[in-house]
């Protein structure tokens, strides 16, 4: 019987061991999506106790923060919610998060939750109810007295190049400038511009926002779509100016319908004025202001993704109670493939298609994105057209290997640029080794079965490369 997460846990074949501890594993990482606070890193924060880290809860301005990945294996569990998101303390949420936990088997999260007590404190053992007193007391010493464990000695010693962080258009960026500015600080964070509350014109809050976004380029407020688009451009310059390679776009699914400008306007005019507009009527404004987006990534250089296909809040009643990215959001199907080839077919037809990063919640669209990404590649870099790492819901071992097959069938899985956390949490990087060792484990397994040639050379380039190379490359570090 093989040993429970020993040094070569995941790597099923001696090809397998050979490419992840030779090529994989010392590899830097480029966490290119996340959504962790760079003030916390600028601030250095130091956690006062696991829970704190690992299961968040009710922040000072009110708000909730976590990882609901964590509070979905709790619900799953039959946890009251008092113990999850509610105000039971640390130790007794930990406590049931500890008992919940080996009821996880063939989940991803049993085997980050143990991996990151094995890099980042040293704990031989598996977390359960018996081992919660044991594993809370051994985390919070160190926690409270190893400088490795703040925030930035975590990123640190996880070998993290670089940092994109998530961030709304009219923020002022003002823990990026100063990260940017500390000489202290070696690895990179730089912000990523995410418009969808200026493009979700259907969705409640659209006309306070964009009053929001007027402000913060100095105007009382947007009169037409120009302005809404003269007001993006000013604020996507300034992201760039501080250092932002990436835009990041969270669509229910990706919309294409042509209008002409002056009919786009009067959908903005006729939504800023308290009226309801129809679904065909905010399709055609949202693609209006992604073709404008889009050409103006392409100036910038900067990478466009497309996140789709999540229904979100759909417990109405939890939702209401604890708001938005609280663990109530499903994978959803739709069939906006031909939206997705329109829109860049129009980015191509004036050669301003930038580089871009397809991801569905949806595994089933997997060969679908396989196919349109041959369809737009051309000579500016190899692997322009990305198909997306496996996200979310889908981010687990049997998700990574079907997208990656998904991808070596239709495309290049040599240009990958790889995995990324999508986490909200500073200990979460032990997902990129569990993503290099299921990598590393099937190509290994395809050298041994003869469907690949034990080429030195072309494995060391591939597996690097997917690790960080292609990132490095695709995102200009």
């Amino acid at each position: 019987m093989k040993a429970f997460m020993d040094k070569d846990f995941m790597l099923q074949s001696p090809t397998a061991q050979h490419l992840y501890h030779t090529y994989a594993a010392d590899m830097p990482i480029c966490d290119y999506h996340c959504h962790i606070s760079p003030r916390e890193i600028y601030e250095n924060r130091k956690f006062e106790n696991i829970t704190q880290v690992w299961l968040g809860g009710r922040q000072p301005d009110g708000s909730l923060a976590g990882d609901h990945y964590k509070w979905r294996v709790m619900r799953s569990n039959g946890v009251p919610e008092e113990y999850i998101t509610g105000s039971k303390s640390d130790r007794e949420r930990f406590q049931k998060f500890a008992e919940a936990l080996p009821m996880a088997i063939g989940n991803p999260m049993y085997h980050w939750t143990n991996l990151e007590l094995r890099k980042y404190f040293g704990y031989e053992g598996v977390l359960n109810g018996d081992t919660a007193e044991e594993v809370w007391n051994l985390c919070n010493e160190k926690l409270q007295n190893d400088p490795k464990l703040t925030v930035r000695g975590l990123i640190e010693q996880s070998n993290v190049a670089f940092i994109g962080t998530t961030d709304d258009p009219i923020d002022s960026l003002e823990w990026h400038e100063k990260i940017k500015n500390d000489p202290t600080i070696k690895f990179t964070v730089a912000p990523s511009f995410r418009p969808d509350k200026a493009v979700n014109i259907n969705k409640p809050g659209f006309v306070e926002y964009m009053g929001k976004l007027a402000a913060s380029v100095g105007k009382e407020k947007l009169a037409c779509i120009h302005c809404v688009m003269d007001a993006l451009t000013e604020r996507l310059e300034f992201f760039v100016k501080m250092g932002c390679r990436a835009a990041d776009h969270g669509l229910d699914y990706v919309p294409y319908r042509e209008a002409s400008i002056e009919e786009a306007d009067a959908i903005y005019k006729k939504a800023m004025a308290g009226e309801a507009v129809t679904v065909e009527e905010a399709e055609k404004y949202q693609t209006a202001l992604l073709i404008h987006m889009g050409k103006l990534y392409h100036k910038h250089n900067v990478v466009m993704q497309l996140h789709y296909s999540c229904l979100r809040g759909v417990n109405r009643k939890m939702n209401a109670l604890l708001g938005p990215d609280t663990g109530f959001d499903m994978i959803n199907q739709n069939t906006c493939g031909g939206n997705i080839a329109a829109l860049l077919s129009a980015l191509t037809d004036t050669a301003e298609c930038p580089k871009t990063i397809i991801y569905s919640l949806n595994p089933v669209d997997n060969e679908q994105i396989g196919t349109i990404l041959g369809c737009f590649q051309d000579d500016e870099i190899p692997g322009k057209i990305q198909a997306g790492s496996a996200w979310w819901f889908c981010d687990q071992k049997v998700g990574m290997e079907n997208q990656m097959k998904s991808l070596a069938n239709l495309g290049l899985l040599g240009n990958f640029v790889g995995m990324l956390t999508d986490s909200r949490s500073f200990l979460s990087y032990t997902r990129h080794d569990y993503f290099r060792r299921i990598m590393c484990n099937l190509i290994g397994q395809w050298v041994e079965d003869g469907e690949y040639p034990n080429d030195e050379k072309s494995l060391e380039k591939i597996v690097r490369g997917i690790c960080f190379d292609n990132a490095k490359r695709y995102f200009c570090l």
